[in-house]
């Protein structure tokens, strides 16, 4: 069985104890996701303090594993020369990418897939989870949300798995790997990640009707993909040799940062918090995938703690005697205000519109799924099907009825006006995208959110890009 980032899973059984006027973006997604795929390990006879990797030193893993021949360009020394001169920019990305090098390093040699491959996110996200670009790619690896569909990254009320640091990590490399297959180079395969397959199918087939070469550099293309690879040239060049440039990269183990645990019951995020023992910050940064404050059981998830608080959240887990949940989900049966919802839900108006991210003024639309606390006739975990079709559609509300004029003083005849209830103008939820695209279509959507990273990265762990997409053909540095 393929080792998926070297995860240490934990057999850890829990006992019974907005944005931008597109409301509808949750989409429901099929049942049968893929887990991730990791080593169990028993903790009543095992210890994972005990499992360590054969070799100290990631960094040199890495560059033992490079493929790639360099470009030696003017574009790539560029980009060097562009680092370079940027120490802290540079050593904050590496310090974020500690976290998650490891286990896209072992995924990535697992499939005999050059290391500079593993580099790949600091040209996409700078490693920052919550990375979000202007085209709505999200994520370490940056999925737009019809490829992360074709790749099934879930994407609903409950998660988005293209934030999935296990989960988005190996839709990635798939999608490298086909890319590869496909074009039968690297660098051909990154430009088709960066733009879309079928424009460089496209370039391609100009080039050949010219009677010129097909490979990378000879291709016309967007300022974004020419300088997509030499990016991550560059990143290489300073990991091959840091000294060189001035730079010194940060200590990393060849050891999993992180362990993955199975849940076994619906949980609050914030229990895990508290009997894991770790800081809130480093929780969301090793799970950025779960929208609500509740992780469900039904949507196989896992958690990913620190190495060393794996053990601290299993023994503070079977002392504690509490309810591990306090919330559920349930379907709205038709569609009504807030205030109405809550009404009929028995909940507050105000938990109910902050806890599901309902803006003031709109309508939650029937069949819609709301988060609300649990209660003595809801105490039971979400179910499957819930847990994986879960949508949230919202819509703004009708205008009000015009009034009618009152007949003027005096006239003793004079009949009431006649006027109705003006109709309904429908308003601002779009539908949600019909299924899964083709893979052709679906590969021309995926954008990359590298450009404008740098400057989000720079203020720490940004959550968003204002990166412009390749097809317009801008380009920053990173």
């Amino acid at each position: 069985m393929r080792l998926i980032c070297a995860a240490i899973l934990v057999a850890a059984f829990f006992s019974g104890c907005a944005s931008t006027g597109d409301w509808s973006s949750d989409t429901p997604t099929k049942p049968g996701s893929r887990p991730s795929k990791a080593t169990r390990v028993n903790l009543q006879n095992q210890s994972v303090s005990k499992i360590y990797a054969p070799s100290d030193n990631l960094w040199i893993r890495i560059r033992d594993g490079f493929q790639m021949e360099p470009m030696n360009s003017p574009l790539e020394i560029e980009q060097v020369r562009w680092l370079a001169t940027r120490p802290d920019y540079v050593h904050r990305s590496m310090a974020r990418s500690s976290r998650y090098l490891f286990c896209i390093v072992q995924e990535v040699s697992a499939r005999n897939m050059p290391t500079e491959i593993a580099l790949l996110p600091f040209v996409e996200s700078a490693f920052v989870t919550h990375a979000k670009s202007s085209a709505k790619a999200v994520g370490l690896w940056q999925f737009m949300p019809a490829t992360g569909k074709d790749f099934q990254l879930t994407q609903n009320v409950f998660r988005d798995e293209r934030r999935d640091v296990l989960q988005s990590t190996d839709a990635a490399l798939d999608y490298l790997q086909r890319l590869h297959n496909q074009f039968g180079s690297w660098e051909l395969a990154l430009a088709a990640y960066n733009w879309g397959a079928g424009n460089v199918l496209k370039a391609q087939k100009r080039n050949l009707a010219a009677g010129l070469p097909t490979d990378y550099e000879s291709l016309t293309m967007p300022r974004e993909t020419r300088m997509y690879v030499p990016k991550l040239m560059a990143y290489r060049a300073i990991v091959l040799d840091p000294s060189a440039y001035g730079i010194v990269l940060p200590e990393l183990e060849n050891h999993p940062y992180f362990v993955a645990v199975d849940v076994g019951s619906d949980i609050d995020v914030a229990l895990v918090i508290k009997l894991a023992e770790i800081p809130e910050d480093e929780f969301h940064s090793l799970n950025p995938s779960f929208n609500k404050p509740v992780i469900l059981s039904n949507a196989n998830q896992q958690i990913l703690l620190p190495f060393g608080h794996a053990e601290v959240f299993q023994a503070n887990l079977k002392k504690y005697t509490k309810p591990l949940s306090t919330w559920t989900a349930v379907k709205v049966s038709k569609t009504e205000s807030v205030d109405q919802a809550a009404k009929t839900l028995g909940v507050d108006p105000d938990a109910l519109r902050q806890v599901n991210g309902i803006p003031k003024g709109m309508r939650i639309k029937v069949g819609s799924t709301v988060i609300i606390p649990k209660s003595s006739n809801r105490s039971g975990d979400v179910s499957s099907a819930m847990a994986d079709n879960a949508s949230l559609s919202l819509e703004k509300p009708p205008p009000p009825a015009p009034k009618c004029p009152k007949p003027a003083k005096g006239s003793k005849n004079a009949k009431a006006a006649k006027c109705g209830p003006t109709k309904p103008t429908p308003s601002g939820v779009a539908a949600s995208p019909k299924g899964n695209l083709t893979q052709k279509n679906a590969a021309s959507q995926h954008k990359s959110a590298s450009t404008g990273l740098a400057k989000s990265a720079k203020n720490g762990n940004s959550a968003s890009s204002s990166g412009s997409t390749a097809a317009k053909g801008a380009s920053k540095n990173p």
